[in-house]
């Protein structure tokens, strides 16, 4: 015996909760007097860091160390020196069996995932341990104890049980959606198939039978590419090795062989990974037939509404120029008879008569030309406020007393670059359409402004997004029904009287703006009024000053030692010039084709003035031979003669300098005015 306490040195709390604890008044009597054998076991539990506790004596007595002070919870530090079984209950009874046997036998034990409930803090729990009891052999060679030693796996098995519980979950997910998807590919109509790069196929699913009528045994180790159509063959090979590259492809539309021999349409979902293409097949042959019908049927419509508008357009054409061709026939024919029965005195009337159907005849066609966005313009920088100003007066009487005509625009209108004479003559036709919808009077509005379009406004005019300003007119007319509205521009429609207009006004003006760079937008409220807006580029440049209105004048220069060579197909028409340039004057050279022009040209013969129609024979067009020539004459002046503005003369717009174009018909008098005026300038 030692009277020492030094066992209880180093034990942390628990060591001196102990040395501090009277233990006299209790069975264990005064700690001096405790024996060696339970002095070293407690030495060692209270310096151990794992959970621990001596149970000693008949009684299994508890001495624990801190770390078994914090699992005792509310029971600690009542539990210090007292049996077992009264401190824990009932969580005791479960394991008490084997303590008690390791007293008995001498042998310890050792538990894993011991489950137990445990009342901690009024509440029942249940929790798990890892437990183990080894015997404390006393001086006489009995055991006289047990130290026990435990850890609380509570948490970890928790944790271990929701992870099994999430393998668990996973595994039968995985299983039902394997199983799901294993149905699906039994059961889908779609064809589904997993094939190599190569077009090697490895798997296939029923529904090939169903849409092909070929088989899983016919179809596996075979290559897919030997059962598409032979168009279709060298396409899918091409995309396949796109696919073994890294590239993306997520659908693709081609033919398979039926067994039956017909072809079926399959369009593909195709999905590659590192070794194999993933592909879902639509049978959409049915789709492919009805697209092919429908795209046959509209082809059908559109001839249809083609043909039925160039019946309109041929029908309308005929029915003027049967009028106007037999105005001048019959004035022909009737001068004619007055020159052979010797009364001359009628010829001038008949003379005026031909002239005007003549003149009636270019304003048609020039119409013509203005719809279809082909007629020769000649634009400027023009200002368009001073345009409207300067055509005031002219619209007042156009429309007479009973129509009040007003003009609105800002001061700082952009500039437009536009042939101010068609957008004059457009002006005009807008306001003659809108005093004939105001058969009672009434009032028009011409107004200018600037616009932003931006991307939506202008897509739906179907323009370049920018700024544009607008020429309107409104009236206070009876408006226009919808769905008269959706062909007011169509050639020769017209609402009015036969013998009241041509129907070209409008289209005319929907020509022209179109040619500009511009749109023609309609508004109209039927009772109320119609506005008709012309909308043309900004042009960044400043207006020409000069007066915007077309004027003739008498040929004022003289022009007798000028040489001009005429060149024209039509031999009626250059016989023509050649008459008006030899009453001018000058001398004139002839040729029929461009041929023959480039040979005068390369001849040595003094020209000045080249006059040539556009459209030649003779291997060049009337702009070749033109150009040509100029290399050869760089002085050369070039006047082309048109009736149709071919893009071989006006490329993109713009004519070299020297050179310039009159449309056919033309007036004598402006001829020979552009003649001389050319001359001059070389």
């Amino acid at each position: 015996m030692t009277s020492s306490l030094s066992f209880l040195d180093n034990g942390g709390h628990m060591g001196a909760l102990m040395r501090a604890h009277d233990w006299t008044a209790t069975a264990l009597g005064d700690p001096h007097a405790w024996p060696q054998s339970l002095r070293s076991s407690l030495s060692a539990c209270l310096n151990s860091p794992i959970l621990g506790t001596i149970l000693w004596g008949p009684e299994l007595r508890m001495f624990y160390n801190d770390a078994y002070a914090e699992s005792l919870v509310d029971r600690h530090p009542a539990a210090l020196g007292q049996p077992v079984a009264s401190v824990w209950g009932s969580t005791w009874d479960a394991v008490a069996p084997d303590f008690h046997r390791a007293m008995a036998t001498g042998l310890g034990f050792s538990h894993n995932y011991v489950e137990l409930m445990v009342k901690r803090h009024g509440r029942l729990d249940k929790t798990f341990w890892n437990i183990s009891a080894a015997p404390i052999v006393g001086e006489d060679g009995s055991v006289v104890g047990l130290f026990n030693q435990g850890q609380e796996i509570t948490e970890q098995v928790r944790k271990d049980r929701e992870v099994q519980t999430a393998q668990a979950t996973l595994v039968r997910t995985v299983d039902e959606r394997t199983r799901d998807r294993n149905r699906l590919w039994e059961l889908s109509a779609d064809i589904m198939l997993r094939c190599g790069f190569d077009g090697l196929i490895n798997t296939v699913n029923p529904a090939w039978h169903d849409v092909l009528g070929l088989d899983e045994n016919e179809l596996v180790g075979a290559n897919l590419l030997d059962h598409i159509h032979p168009d279709d063959v060298e396409r899918t090979a091409n995309a396949a090795r796109m696919l073994a590259e890294g590239g993306s492809l997520t659908r693709f539309d081609n033919r398979y062989r039926h067994k039956n021999g017909s072809y079926r349409w399959i369009s593909w979902s195709i999905r590659p990974d590192a070794e194999s293409i993933y592909a879902v097949g639509r049978d959409v042959t049915a789709e492919k037939e009805q697209a092919e019908a429908l795209l046959s049927a509209e082809d059908a419509l559109r001839q249809a509404q083609k043909m039925e508008a160039v019946g309109q357009l041929t029908g309308g054409l005929a029915h003027d120029f049967n009028n106007l061709l037999a105005g001048i026939q019959g004035s022909l024919d009737m001068i004619a008879q007055r020159i052979g029965q010797g009364r001359y005195g009628d010829i001038k009337r008949y003379v005026d008569v031909g002239s005007d159907a003549a003149k009636r005849a270019a304003s048609l066609t020039h119409r013509l030309l203005a719809f279809s966005r082909q007629q020769t313009l000649d634009p400027k920088p023009t200002d368009v406020n001073r345009l409207v100003r300067g055509m005031e007066d002219l619209v007042r009487r156009t429309v007479g007393p009973a129509v009040q005509v007003e003009a609105h625009g800002p001061d700082d209108l952009w500039t437009a670059l536009v042939d101010p004479s068609q957008l004059e003559n457009s002006l005009l036709n807008l306001c003659i359409n809108a005093r004939d919808a105001m058969p009672e009077g009434g009032h028009i509005r011409i107004a200018t402004a600037n616009h932003w379009l931006d991307g939506e406004a202008a897509e739906a005019d179907d323009l370049p997004a920018g700024e544009y300003l607008s020429l309107s007119v409104q009236d206070t007319g009876t408006g226009i029904a919808p769905e008269v509205i959706a062909r007011v521009f169509e050639p020769f429609f017209t609402t009015k009287q036969v013998g009241e207009g041509t129907g070209l006004g409008l289209s005319m003006v929907y020509g022209f703006a179109k040619q500009s760079g511009g749109h023609v937008r309609i508004y109209s409220e039927p009772g109320v009024g119609t506005t008709v807006c012309i909308y043309l580029p900004r042009h960044d440049g400043v207006a020409d000053a000069g007066d915007t209105v077309q004027k003739t004048s008498t040929v004022v220069r003289d022009v007798r030692s000028a040489t001009v060579l005429v060149v024209d197909d039509e031999p009626s028409v250059r016989l023509l010039i050649a008459d008006i340039l030899a009453d001018l004057g000058c001398t004139v050279l002839q040729a029929g084709d461009s041929a023959a022009g480039l040979a005068v040209l390369e001849s040595g013969a003094p020209i000045d003035l080249l006059v040539s129609d556009i459209g030649l024979p003779g291997g060049m067009n009337g702009r070749q031979m033109a150009e040509r020539g100029m290399r050869i004459k760089p002085r050369l002046r070039v006047l082309f003669l048109t009736g149709y503005a071919e893009a071989a003369v006006l490329g993109n717009g713009k004519l070299a300098e020297g050179m310039a174009v009159m449309t056919k018909p033309f007036d004598i008098d402006v001829l020979s005015e552009r003649v001389a005026e050319m001359l001059a300038g070389a």
